[in-house]
């Protein structure tokens, strides 16, 4: 019997790509160049791909699914946000969709916990300083940041990544708020305080960090009036989605001193940056490296091939099917 043909839009890590060589006739992006929706129902056309291994950022919206052939059965993106897949276009083609729950939270809190750390201890700008030659010794005011020790981070969204960034931030002494739909069981939250309200929330808290998807409900979620409710000298970090923050807002209140520092790992529209964040220097930049481990891009990978494995070449439903 012959091997499904299966469609990779990027360039995935050398262990996945090996194993989808091994079960499946690959169609290669060897360039490793961000495809159009155009583009990939094409190669899937010509390729007669029966599926899609997709990466976060493919534009897989109504137009493009509409254009893709028959022969697609399941899009596998690597990733655990779908927002830049049209659920329903792919729903009204018969289409499955899957994504990677579960198995890049620690990776993601992990950069929370860096983005935090660096910019309450003001680490790029120590960093920048040192590159580039200015730094002329010590001195007693020099650079200061703040501690962590005490402070009261509010983790917006409290799932597995918040959750993880909880027990990490209890390592540095922090005290946990946190905002979420629903309250979590009481064993869940290990002591943290939940807040049923934004503004009550963002009162008590010195360190924001926001975890929640994109999608019109959240878009702009921190704006100029929820930061207005921050206390003067907070911190906000962003590992979620670059749509839920307002850019401009933001870089005001940065720019203002009302926040003392940043730290933004996604962004709206990236790779395309708000301008005014390349001027800012109480803020700190890192290109989405959420995920970025070799252990979590590898359980990426291989979780999606789970799921196209059992669609493809069990004729099983997806385990991790989304909608």
């Amino acid at each position: 019997m012959s091997k499904p043909a299966l469609l990779l839009t990027r360039r995935f890590p050398d262990a996945v790509e090996a194993r989808a060589q091994r079960d499946y006739i690959t169609i290669p992006n060897p360039a490793d160049v961000p495809m159009t929706g155009a583009q990939i129902a094409g190669a899937a056309a010509e390729g007669g791909a029966a599926g899609i291994l997709c990466a976060a950022g493919d534009p897989m919206k109504a137009e493009s699914i509409a254009a893709l052939p028959d022969s697609v059965k399941v899009i596998a993106t690597f990733s655990v946000g779908t927002d830049h897949i049209d659920l329903a276009a792919a729903a009204a083609r018969g289409i499955t969709v899957t994504n990677t729950p579960d198995v890049l939270s620690v990776a993601t809190a992990e950069i929370a916990m860096l983005l935090i750390l660096t910019a309450a201890r003001r680490g790029g700008e120590a960093e920048r300083l040192v590159r580039a030659r200015g730094w002329t010794g010590w001195a007693p005011t020099q650079l200061m940041g703040v501690t962590l020790e005490n402070k009261r981070l509010g983790i917006l969204g409290m799932g597995r990544i918040g959750q993880a960034l909880a027990r990490m931030a209890r390592g540095f002494g922090m005290e946990i708020h946190y905002r979420n739909r629903n309250r979590l069981p009481e064993a869940e939250e290990q002591g943290a305080t939940y807040h049923a309200d934004d503004t009550a929330f963002l009162g008590a808290i010195d360190v924001l960090s926001m975890h929640i998807p994109g999608g019109a409900a959240t878009r702009h979620w921190l704006d100029a009036r929820r930061i207005a409710l921050l206390r003067r000298g907070a911190i906000v970090v962003n590992t979620g989605r670059g749509t839920t923050v307002d850019d401009a807002a933001l870089c005001a209140a940065l720019q203002s001193g009302h926040l003392r520092a940043a730290g933004l790992d996604v962004f709206d529209g990236e790779p395309n940056i708000f301008e005014g964040y390349h001027t800012t220097p109480n803020l700190v930049l890192l290109p989405h490296l959420g995920s970025a481990t070799v252990e979590t891009r590898d359980a990426m990978g291989f979780r999606c091939l789970d799921n196209l494995d059992a669609v493809l070449l069990r004729g099983e439903p997806a385990p991790h099917k989304v909608g």
